[in-house]
């Protein structure tokens, strides 16, 4: 496994050509006030706090509005086909769908302040990586002392037939390129989990490793869920009676301060979840190009980065340290994840029917 400051190496294979500009942000403030009011795109609903945040700073008009990937891809693509943009700046955390669908056919551009490029990684540039964010192998505190799993291979037993929560892959694309990169990239060490779970060797006649384990765990019923706050709330709810292991983004773990019990699992084998990175672009002919500037600086600051932070997620500016009072505690963890490698990223994009016929075939099962 990589640790975050390693894994930024393996983070993005191709890239959009470099923009590095000077950053004046004296400049930039004064012909953004001419602009059109900013509107930003992000799938996570923090991006209205951080967008509130911004023109309360600079004196400036800007509206956040939480979109899923997908939802702001069709948004985009429609925006830029009829030559109306209307969003200047927009946060994608799928890097195989931001590949394909906004870096290959030139709808958005790639924007690194000056003063940023000695604290964010090289690989991290281009396009620039604003966050990396971690699902992880989750339990209930109050019903368990420490993880009840050790090993992934576990959630294919009986003893969890039912009881695995997390968001159905076929909805997900997250995790259909998460099962394609470990096919890609940790196939060995889901082998050697398989043989220190059950003390033989896995039979390659059968697939390889990581397809053996996803068909496993799909044959064995996890309950699956719409949301990730649905998955949380089937592991670490404080009235729950039924021990659970879930996958769950570490943003869910704020909601242990009302009474949530979610526990992080530490040490498993051959991973204790698996990292994700958020990539941030200025759209192209985009209306407010020098507020987008400016608030693309602003969320790349520790002021301007804290309300995702706070969610566990490490800003691209790796200057920005991880909040003490995170809840799950998963900068301790980072080198127990699979980082992403975009260098298989186009087969990540190719292969999601692949996979997610994998899953259903054995689900129906």
């Amino acid at each position: 496994m990589k640790t975050v400051s390693v894994m930024a190496a393996l983070l993005f294979g191709t890239a959009l050509p470099l923009a590095a500009e000077d950053f004046n942000e004296a400049a930039l403030l004064a012909a953004a006030k001419s602009e059109p009011p900013l509107v930003i795109y992000d799938s996570t609903g923090k991006i209205t706090e951080q967008a509130d945040a911004f023109a309360a700073k600079y004196g400036l008009k800007a509206t956040g509005t939480k979109s899923k990937v997908t939802q702001t891809i069709k948004i985009v693509t429609a925006e830029q086909q009829a030559g109306n943009v209307q969003a200047s700046v927009i946060a994608v955390s799928d890097a195989p769908a931001a590949q394909a669908q906004l870096i290959a056919p030139g709808f958005v551009e790639n924007y690194l302040p000056s003063d940023l490029a000695g604290k964010v990684p090289a690989a991290m540039q281009e396009p620039l990586v604003m966050n990396v964010s971690a699902d992880v192998w989750t339990y209930n505190t109050a019903l368990n002392d420490r993880c009840p799993i050790g090993n992934v291979w576990q959630l294919t037993l009986p003893e969890w037939k039912g009881r695995v929560a997390m968001q159905d892959p076929m909805g997900k694309p997250s995790y259909t390129d998460w099962f394609n990169q470990l096919e890609e990239h940790h196939d060995a060490a889901m082998a050697a989990a398989y043989q220190a779970q059950f003390g033989k060797p896995l039979d390659p006649a059968r697939g390889t490793a990581t397809a053996q384990w996803v068909a496993a765990l799909a044959l064995n019923q996890p309950l699956l869920t719409d949301s990730d706050s649905d998955a949380a709330q089937a592991v670490g709810a404080p009235d729950m009676q039924d021990n659970f292991v879930g996958l769950v983004s570490t943003g869910k773990y704020r909601d242990n301060d009302n009474g949530m019990k979610l526990g992080l699992c530490a040490d498993v084998q051959p991973f204790s979840g698996f990292m994700g990175a958020k990539t941030v672009f200025i759209t192209r002919n985009a209306p407010s190009p020098n507020a987008a500037k400016l608030f693309i600086h602003y969320v790349m600051t520790e002021e301007g980065a804290a309300p995702q932070t706070i969610d566990g997620k490490q800003s691209g500016n790796m200057s920005i340290p991880m909040p003490a009072d995170e809840p799950s505690g998963v900068a301790a963890h980072f080198d127990q994840m699979t980082p992403y490698d975009a260098g298989t990223a186009e087969s990540d994009w190719n292969r999601r029917q692949d996979w997610q016929d994998v899953w259903a075939i054995n689900r129906a099962s």
